[in-house]
C-alpha cells in the first residue's frame, strides 16, 4: 500500500538542522540524474523535476506557480511530489509537495549558511515576507538561536505581520540600511530586476539568493557578484537557467570559472577569511526533492 504522508502528520517530525545533514550525505553518493523542463504563459510557470540517485529512489515533483493567485486567495505554488523505490520502481510514497518544498527550499539555503556564513553572526536580515520568508526565519533561527533578525517587504504592512509571528523579529524600513547592518542576507523576492546592490555589502556578509528561478529574474546586480565568492548548490540547475546567474555570466561581470563549488564538492564550501563575502545561488533541482522526501519518509518511519 502506497504511504500518504501529509504536511502535518510528516512536518511534526522534521528538524532543520538534521535535513541539512540528510542533504550533505545525498550529495556524497553517486552524482543524480536529473531532468528538468520549463513551460511558461505569461507570468506563470509550470516545471517539472525528476532525479534517480542510485542507493536512493525516484522522485518526481510537479509545480505550478502562478503569482497572480495572490488576488485570488489561492496558493501561488501548487503540484505533487511522488517518490519511487530505487530497487524495484514501485510507487512508494505520495509526500505533500508543499511540505517537501518548504524544508527542502529553506534547509537547501541553510546547508550553505552552515558552511558559509560566519559562526560568530548575530544579524540576520530576510528580504520578501511571503511563505519562503517565513520559513527561512524558522530554519535560520534553528542554526542562529540568538541572533537579531529584520525583515524588509516592499509592502512594509506584510513584513510587520510577519514579523510579529517570531521572538527576537522586527521589520526593517530601509533595505540598504538593512544590508549594510547584516551579517546574513537571505533574500527570497519574485523580482526581475536586482533589489539588493553590491556597494552595500560589507565585509563578511554571507548573501543567500533563492527567490529567482527564471532566466529573467535575479535579486542583486553585478556589482554584487563582481565583489563576492560565489558558490551554488547545483551546475546544472543554476548557471544556464537562472537569471541571477545568466546575466553576469553574459556580461562579463562573472566567468563559469569564478563559480566556486556546487553541493558535489563539499569540501570547498568555506570562507577563505572573516573579510571574504560569501554568496550563495539556491537553484534547487529535483535531486534535492529526492533527498528531502526521503528524509522525511525516513522520519515519519522511525516515528510509526
Amino acid at each position: 500500500m502506497t504511504l500518504h504522508i501529509g504536511f502535518e502528520e510528516g512536518a511534526k517530525h522534521l528538524d532543520w538542522l538534521e535535513l541539512t545533514d540528510a542533504l550533505a550525505e545525498g550529495h556524497r553518493l553517486a552524482k543524480a540524474q536529473i531532468s528538468d523542463s520549463f513551460l511558461y504563459r505569461g507570468a506563470d510557470t509550470l516545471l517539472q523535476r525528476q532525479a534517480w540517485i542510485d542507493g536512493l529512489g525516484i522522485a518526481v515533483k510537479s509545480a505550478t506557480i502562478f503569482p497572480g493567485n495572490t488576488t485570488r486567495n489561492a496558493p501561488v505554488v501548487n503540484g505533487a511530489v511522488t517518490l519511487f523505490d530505487d530497487q524495484t520502481g514501485e510507487l512508494e510514497a505520495l509526500v505533500d509537495f508543499h511540505l517537501v518544498t518548504k524544508m527542502k527550499t529553506a534547509a537547501d539555503s541553510l546547508l550553505a549558511a552552515r558552511r558559509l556564513a560566519r559562526p560568530d553572526s548575530n544579524s540576520i536580515l530576510i528580504v520578501g515576507a511571503g511563505a519562503v520568508a517565513r520559513s527561512l526565519r524558522e530554519a535560520y533561527g534553528a542554526a542562529f538561536p540568538t541572533a537579531e533578525f529584520k525583515i524588509w517587504n516592499r509592502t512594509a504592512r506584510k513584513a510587520e505581520e510577519l514579523a510579529a509571528e517570531f521572538p527576537n523579529t522586527s521589520a526593517a524600513n530601509d533595505l540598504e540600511m538593512a544590508v549594510r547592518s547584516a551579517d546574513i542576507v537571505t533574500s527570497a523576492t519574485m523580482s526581475t530586476a536586482p533589489v539588493i546592490r553590491g556597494e552595500w555589502l560589507q565585509p563578511g556578509i554571507h548573501i543567500d539568493l533563492i527567490g529567482a528561478y527564471r532566466p529573467d529574474m535575479r535579486e542583486v546586480d553585478d556589482e554584487a557578484m563582481r565583489r563576492a565568492t560565489v558558490f551554488v548548490d547545483s551546475f546544472d540547475t543554476t548557471a544556464e537557467h537562472i537569471g541571477e546567474l545568466i546575466a553576469p555570466l553574459e556580461s562579463g561581470a562573472l566567468s563559469r570559472d569564478d563559480i566556486a563549488a556546487d553541493y558535489y564538492h563539499l569540501d570547498r564550501f568555506k570562507r577563505a577569511s572573516l573579510d571574504e563575502i560569501t554568496l550563495f545561488k539556491n537553484g534547487g533541482g529535483a535531486h534535492l526533492d529526492l533527498m528531502t522526501s526521503r528524509y522525511i519518509l525516513d522520519r515519519w518511519k522511525a516515528a510509526n
